[in-house]
């Protein structure tokens, strides 16, 4: 009996709540740093430059967490290709989490002077080193105790994270927004970033219950690990590495515009309120959430690729509409824009990991759709940045609607090339313990 127990595979709940759960956690860390970098740090860790300077440094700092992506992709894609993908889920849940705490302590400027930005940065490239290689573990734990009918669905739990993340960072800083300025800046700030450590408790307890895959147990047990996956990565796969990166491209560059570029397009053009916007931003996460189930249901059905491509061609589309609307000045119309913009991302997201789990064999997988993901977000957030300068430089926000459809653009087309490769014969978890998928389903 005791050997039983110790091979039992997971039951689908575990494998739920360790991608969902676990993701949402993650992107809660990433996110309230975000609004941080906003509201807080301008004012508390970069307070020897002018406003402008400052607010351009906190932002900078936000930035680092995308360029160290890629490699932290490529590492943890590495480890988890060799190691197993359960260790990799559990080392980045305590990067990311622990980083998030960790900040919640920092001393600031006016009490230790440059150390205080100086460690805030560290931290962040600490922080993105470890979401690099979240998704992939926890896409991956889904996908691979799933069948071929139902790999996109599974895919799914991993994908909620963004949209939960999003919804759970401007709900902690909306709780303690409404502290006077002084208690605020002083304590108030730190409370978002050290609840992390609950959450990333809570999120430990499910992933060391986790056990591998049985496709990629069978790997190790036959002890035939990739030495280097990466290289391998490249030498089999490297045409459907850079068009899955690009094709990644679309729904971080449709989300940012939402939930950050608009937030001051929204306020300094259009005229709302910030609390307006925030939100919209909030009551567009169901949306968000519906569309990822809805599209991975129809991805299981119709082709992962096929919604992937539905969903790039509608971020061509949207984003000249989806100014228009907010640039009304109208709530209700502004709302439309956001809701069809969460479709937008949740087409696509509902797709993705059905498909990228189905463009490279399983050998080299984690650092596949690791690094793939990595550059997408990666160029997504370069781009960000690039949003207010193109409104300054024409004074119109098409040239920004036309931009973003550009980014949707490169996506659909890269989507378009991709090739589906044949897999080695896997096992999935509804193959192994029917009796809980049926209790579960």
């Amino acid at each position: 009996m005791a050997q039983h127990s110790t091979t039992r595979p997971t039951s689908m709940k575990g494998v739920f709540a360790a991608s969902f759960i676990g993701t949402s956690i993650e992107w809660y860390d990433y996110f309230i740093f975000g609004t941080a970098a906003a509201l807080v740090f301008p004012r508390l860790f970069f307070t020897d430059s002018s406003p402008e300077a400052a607010t351009l440094a906190s932002l900078s700092a936000f930035a680092v967490g995308f360029l160290v992506r890629p490699i932290g992709a490529a590492v943890v894609g590495h480890f988890g290709d060799r190691i197993g993908r359960k260790s990799m889920l559990v080392l980045t849940l305590i990067l990311t989490g622990g980083a998030t705490f960790l900040i919640g302590t920092l001393p600031t400027y006016a009490a230790i002077g440059l150390g205080a930005p100086l460690l805030l940065v560290a931290l962040r490239m600490i922080q993105g080193f470890g979401v690099a290689g979240e998704w992939g573990g926890a896409l991956l734990i889904s996908t691979e105790n799933a069948g071929p009918r139902n790999r996109a669905f599974y895919g799914s739990f991993a994908q909620f994270g963004v949209p939960v993340g999003v919804l759970l960072s401007n709900l902690a800083f909306l709780a303690v927004a409404g502290l006077p300025d002084e208690d605020f800046f002083s304590y108030g700030w730190r409370i978002p970033f050290l609840l992390s450590a609950v959450l990333v408790v809570v999120g430990f307890v499910i992933r060391m219950r986790l056990r591998e895959p049985e496709a990629f147990a069978k790997v190790k047990r036959a002890k035939a690990v990739e030495r280097v996956p990466f290289r391998e990565l490249l030498r089999r796969h490297p045409r459907n590495l850079v068009l899955a990166g690009l094709a990644a491209i679309a729904p971080p560059a449709v989300g940012y515009a939402v939930t950050v570029y608009m937030l001051t397009y929204g306020t300094q053009v259009a005229g709302f309120e910030r609390g307006t916007l925030l939100t919209l931003v909030l009551a567009s996460t169901s949306v968000w959430i519906l569309a990822i189930v809805v599209s991975a249901r129809l991805s299981d059905r119709f082709g992962s690729k096929t919604l992937y491509v539905i969903g790039a061609i509608t971020a061509v589309i949207w984003p000249v509409p989806m100014f228009a609307l907010v640039n009304t000045g109208e709530t209700g119309l502004a709302l439309v824009s956001f809701l069809v913009a969460a479709i937008v991302q949740g087409i696509m997201a509902g797709a993705q990991g059905g498909l990228f789990t189905e463009l490279f064999d399983l050998k080299v997988r984690y650092s596949g759709i690791s690094v793939a993901y990595a550059i997408g977000a990666t160029v997504a957030g370069a781009a960000t940045p690039a949003f207010p300068a193109i409104y300054a430089a024409n004074g119109s926000s098409t040239p920004v609607a036309l931009f973003i459809a550009g980014l949707g653009l490169v996506s659909l087309i890269a989507v378009l090339g991709v090739k589906k490769v044949p897999h080695e014969t896997e096992t999935p978890l509804s193959a192994v313990v029917p009796e809980r998928i049926k209790t579960t389903e």
